[in-house]
């Protein structure tokens, strides 16, 4: 087990923890104070590692915080709150300054994301800056393929590349259920490490692609712009097609428990690219698969919320509905006074200011999360952008975003 693992295991919290099947002899764990008087975890050698040791506070008042659920799985469950909770998608990465500085040391995407002190550096990176309500891992939607025999990459300037694409039903008959313990423990110790840092003072989520989206780089071999060869399996080829998703859903089912057992209080299904589908397909290749998986995991985790996102899918949010998702993320095809009517005010939603409109004034940002807030209402709402934060973003603009909600009283 790594130092960072170790660290973590010294006090768990409420939440049940998988066991990481890379456990094994703890490693030392050496805390030594940060230049803010924080204290730091590192291993023994040369790297030093920014996770934090445990520091466990077994006071009364200490025990009474620790019951108290943070502001966003209140607001999910439509409890009286004094304000909506804010987080970003994409909140940790490209666009922080600090960030692009450890990416000199640390230039590969997998290593930022596998190595579980990376991970959880950059995942605090945004709750150090801004103090969101939400802090989510960084990671990727494609890191639990290799634990399913599907090699990939993350090449910078390319994107994701599939190392063998899945074309035939021989294909997919290689790949092999994902065991989370096993292939990604990295995961679920960073999850209980940032669980442990925000504690609830903000809510800590994890997050996984669905099915279609994942299928779609697998088959393709990356990223695609009609996603030709994909559509063409489904309308000509169901039986593989079917295979393919369905074994695919295997997988996401279980690592969206595997992130709730670590730590993880709310998770985000990120079905970017079902839009590409007309609303008729999308009821015949997406949606079985994402109600299968909210089915599959309420059987088990009845209490953990997950929000459902699709870009560009304003035409597809009453079929979103149906899934049982706990919150729907809407993008910017749809108002958000259109949302609320269409869905009705029983269904809690996320978003949806234009990621661009933080590149304009403070007054326009001022002006745009007024109205957003005004048009959802005053309950069962979590601003968000209706995509994730733009690389070149000024960090002082996305600090008034934040600061903007924070102010804000219903």
């Amino acid at each position: 087990m790594s130092a960072i693992a170790s660290a973590c295991a010294l006090s768990r919290p409420a939440f049940r923890v998988r066991a990481s099947a890379s456990d094994g002899a703890a490693k030392k764990v050496v805390s030594t104070p940060s230049s803010s008087g924080v204290m730091m975890s590192k291993a023994p050698g040369p790297r030093n590692t920014r996770a934090r040791a445990i520091q466990v506070d077994t006071s009364a008042e200490a025990k009474d915080v620790a019951t108290k659920d943070p502001l966003m799985l209140r607001a999910i469950r439509g409890e009286d709150v004094e304000r909506p909770p804010i987080w970003m998608m994409r909140q940790a990465g490209r666009y922080m300054k600090i960030y692009q500085e450890l990416c000199k040391k640390h230039p590969t995407f997998r290593e930022r994301s596998e190595k579980v002190d990376l991970a959880v550096e950059i995942s605090l990176q945004p709750w150090e800056a801004f103090q969101p309500d939400g802090v989510i891992l960084f990671s990727d939607i494609l890191t639990p393929l290799s634990g399913m025999n599907i090699p990939f990459d993350i090449v910078k300037g390319t994107g994701p590349v599939i190392m063998d694409p899945v074309r035939g039903m021989d294909d997919v008959k290689k790949i092999t259920k994902l065991e989370p313990e096993k292939s990604v423990p990295f995961v679920g110790e960073a999850l209980g490490l940032l669980r442990q840092e925000v504690g609830n003072n903000a809510t800590v989520l994890g997050f996984v692609g669905a099915p279609f989206t994942l299928a779609s780089y697998i088959v393709e071999g990356g990223t695609s712009t009609h996603y030709k060869v994909i559509k063409k399996m489904a309308f000509d080829e169901p039986q593989i097609y079917e295979a393919l998703l369905n074994s695919i859903t295997d997988s996401v089912v279980e690592y969206v428990k595997y992130q709730a057992d670590s730590g993880a209080q709310v998770i985000q299904i990120f079905d970017s690219w079902a839009s590409e589908f007309c609303p008729s397909d999308f009821d015949k290749y997406c949606l079985p698969y994402l109600t299968r998986i909210v089915t599959e995991v309420k059987a088990t985790h009845p209490d953990v919320p997950l929000i459902l996102y699709s870009s560009g899918s304003g035409g597809l949010l009453e079929r979103l509905k149906t899934t049982g998702a706990d919150v729907i993320s809407l993008d910017g095809t749809v108002d958000m006074a259109d949302a609320r009517a269409r869905l009705g005010m029983d269904q809690a939603v996320q978003g949806n200011m234009d990621p661009v409109s933080l590149f304009g004034s403070k007054a326009h940002i001022t002006e745009r999360v007024l109205d957003t807030i005004k048009k959802a209402g005053n309950t069962k709402h979590v601003m968000n952008l209706g995509h994730g934060v733009m690389q070149g973003t000024p960090e002082e603009n996305v600090a008034h975003f934040f600061q903007t909600v924070k102010d804000y009283r219903y």
